[in-house]
Parts: C-alpha cells; sequence; structure tokens
C-alpha cells in the first residue's frame, strides 16, 4: 500500500525538519544541519517513489 503525503510530511517533523512554505502544492521543508526537501501533492495524494526516495534520503542524513 503506497503512503500519503501527510505520512511523509509527518516524518520530516518528527525528524525536526520545518515546514517553511511553497507555491500551490509545492511545501519546502529544512533542517538547520542538512539539505531542504520539496514535496509536492495533496495531503491525501499517494506518495511518488521519488518522494519516498527523498524523504528517505533526507531522514537518514539527518540522523548522522
Amino acid at each position: 500500500m503506497l503512503r500519503k503525503i501527510r505520512e511523509l510530511i509527518r516524518d520530516l517533523e518528527k525528524m525536526g525538519f520545518a515546514n517553511r512554505g511553497g507555491k500551490g502544492s509545492h511545501r519546502k521543508f529544512v533542517h538547520p544541519l542538512h539539505p531542504a526537501v520539496v514535496i509536492s501533492g495533496q495531503l491525501g495524494d499517494d506518495a511518488l517513489p521519488y518522494q519516498e526516495q527523498a524523504v528517505k534520503i533526507a531522514l537518514w542524513e539527518a540522523q548522522k
């Protein structure tokens, strides 16, 4: 089962990423020590594989 955009956002926020807004359905999440991640789509949309991969990499780097 595919994860939802809201689940990716929840995971990023748990690791200390902050939503800095964006245009339209795009949201930019920043962390003081790690590169930013941009997530697009409505909260109830299914996450695309590249979005899940970007979040996975960002979370992995945040754990270092």
